[in-house]
């Protein structure tokens, strides 16, 4: 074997590894984030989450990526660590059918269907698809992510087969054969899969590699089944890392991981190895190929979740004694008064885009209806003060200042990622809206400081000038109450709306402004109470501004445009039905007429 064998060898090992993470990449981005919320959701049950976790780890073909994630799940609370078992088990499983799909290379016969299930013969077709899929596709990802899947797929196949032609003239070495006799001792193949393994991070991967050096004819079933069982406590290596600087929860539930694949391999040699010593298996010395590979990856992993299913809770303990309860990270005790939509905001998740985007808006969504509280709450205390009232309120605005703080921060990191033009929309929406929902908050609180201080003087509206408020005050609580329904239901229609009604409350401020002035040529109204009446009325009008900014920037970000002043100006306040739903909202929102004396 010369230079120029060994660099075809290396180049496609490249290709094998890079086809199957555009193939992997790509099925996830296919889901759209769905694969992963079920995971999170629907794992009531054990055996409901090992069915769960073998079919995600199936589709998206990596069982390291769904452990990373379960371990994310757990650190973040959105998971219990007993319910991360049954998907650890799940996802080893549903890691063999790669093993499987590469199995097709060795695929051999002369009749016409035989040769179309080789990928030699299906690969190109599905590479000159993908190529079309993906230089047509536009702005369609969903079109573009099956091309992507189609490519990589015939990538992946292409650095098999080249690997595996590589490695041919290697069958007559006798140096290559006699490295692959030492693997046959169980300890020797053990510790090369799982090297091999925690090198690539990826058990998929380096089962690829082994059934690839099949065609050699070197490899025999001795070797191959330690280095297999190595793989297996390899791929840990992933979860591991993952757990790092994670809860105690999250820590355990990486051990879990490793100890199912490391008791299933004890389990497994003592016993093969024990039968094999009373009476010898004779196929261990006959050359193995790749579907046999393949069955033994299977029947391995099927065997050791069958086996150790109804020891599950053992697994848990077993985690807890390795990670013993105790102080933990610094910052975790901040971390765990975090609502559980702030703490599933998990960087671990950042790999999987479309999962994180859907995390993000359940922390917006959530977000929108605490800011709703906050300022409903605030108007209440003008019409009849609650002192636990204040309390909630001013918990809120801190609480929300939180909320921007740390899903600002996330989003940034996701916008580097390689997001669908829909998540892109999404994202764009959440960073413009959320910092206008954390100054609503602020306006609730700038609200109530006026009426503690009307409170503290002894101070009261009059009761014409109470009445002029209901009328503001009710137009600004029905525009939050749209914004945040809108917001909320991604309600684009009823987003239209929002305007309208922002350009009644501005009339309505300017209206009460005018009375205000003149109560006080009269000597209705104090100096001090008028500077209160005049911050209050301010707030409700920059409530409805926000407001305003979180509809357009709805109608604006769909639209693929965020020159708002032009939005308003040329394309919505000009149209028959904006002054139509102005005219009719004047008609309802009106300050009553004045008494003349």
């Amino acid at each position: 074997m010369d230079i120029f064998s060994v660099l075809t060898m290396i180049g496609g090992l490249a290709l094998f590894l890079y086809g199957m993470s555009v193939m992997g990449d790509s099925l996830s981005k296919l889901s759209g984030g769905r694969l992963e919320s079920i995971l999170e959701r629907l794992t009531s049950t054990k055996l409901r989450a090992v069915i769960l976790g073998a079919l995600v780890t199936a589709v998206i073909q990596s069982s390291s990526a769904t452990t990373v994630m379960v371990v994310g799940f757990v650190n973040s609370g959105i998971m219990q660590l007993s319910q991360s078992v049954g998907i650890i088990m799940g996802a080893n499983i549903g890691t063999t059918i790669t093993s499987w799909l590469l199995s097709l290379a060795g695929i051999s016969g002369e009749s016409v269907l035989i040769r179309l299930l080789k990928p030699s013969s299906f690969s190109p077709v599905l590479a000159a698809v993908g190529v079309i899929l993906t230089m047509t596709a536009k702005d369609n990802h969903k079109k573009r992510d099956i091309g992507s899947i189609f490519l990589g797929f015939a990538i992946l196949m292409f650095g098999m087969e080249t690997m595996s032609d590589a490695v041919k003239p290697l069958s007559g070495n006798e140096t290559f054969t006699g490295i692959l006799t030492m693997f046959s001792n169980p300890l020797l193949g053990m510790l090369a899969g799982a090297v091999l393994t925690a090198v690539i991070q990826s058990s998929s991967a380096s089962v690829g590699i082994l059934q690839a050096l099949c065609v050699t004819g070197a490899v025999s079933y001795a070797s191959a089944i330690p280095i297999i069982m190595g793989q297996n406590i390899g791929t840990c290596v992933t979860a591991i890392i993952s757990s790092v600087g994670a809860s105690r929860n999250a820590k355990r539930a990486s051990m879990i991981h490793l100890y199912f694949n490391l008791i299933g391999t004890i389990v497994f040699m003592v016993v093969f190895y024990g039968i094999n010593a009373v009476a010898p298996f004779g196929f261990l010395q006959t050359g193995a190929d790749a579907v046999g590979i393949a069955v033994i990856h299977s029947l391995f992993n099927i065997g050791c979740a069958v086996i150790l299913f109804p020891f599950s809770g053992l697994l848990v303990r077993l985690a807890a004694l390795t990670v013993r309860d105790g102080a933990e990270a610094v910052g975790r005790e901040n971390q765990e008064k975090l609502p559980s939509e702030l703490k599933a905001l998990d960087e671990r998740f950042l790999d999987k885009p479309a999962f994180a985007m859907e995390l993000c808006r359940n922390v917006a969504n959530s977000m929108a209806v605490e800011t709703r509280m906050g300022i409903l709450a605030a108007l209440s205390q003008l019409r009849e003060y609650q002192e636990e009232r204040s309390e909630k309120i001013r918990a809120s605005e801190k609480l929300l200042d939180t909320y921007e703080d740390i899903l600002g921060t996330y989003l940034v990191k996701l916008s580097g990622k390689d997001l669908t033009r829909a998540d892109s929309q999404s994202l764009s929406i959440l960073l413009h809206c959320s910092s206008d929902l954390e100054r609503i908050s602020d306006h609730s609180v700038n609200i109530l400081e006026g009426i503690l201080e009307m409170r503290e003087n002894g101070q009261t509206f009059s009761e014409r000038a109470m009445q002029e408020l209901e009328v503001l005050i009710g137009a600004v609580e029905d525009i939050v109450e749209l914004t945040i329904e809108c917001f909320v239901n991604k309600d684009l229609q009823k987003a239209k709306k929002i305007e309208p009604l922002e350009e009644v409350i501005d009339g309505l401020n300017v209206g009460l402004r005018q009375r205000h002035i003149q109560r006080l040529r009269a000597g209705e109204c104090t100096i001090e109470l008028g500077i209160l009446l005049e911050d209050l009325i301010t707030d409700l009008e920059r409530i409805s501004d926000h407001c305003s900014n979180i509809g357009v920037c709805l109608i604006q970000v769909n639209e693929d445009g965020f020159d708002t002043h032009e939005y308003l100006d040329g394309n919505l306040k000009t149209t028959d039905a904006f002054r139509e739903e102005v005219g009719r909202l004047k008609e309802r929102y009106h300050l009553p007429e004045r008494k003349t004396e």
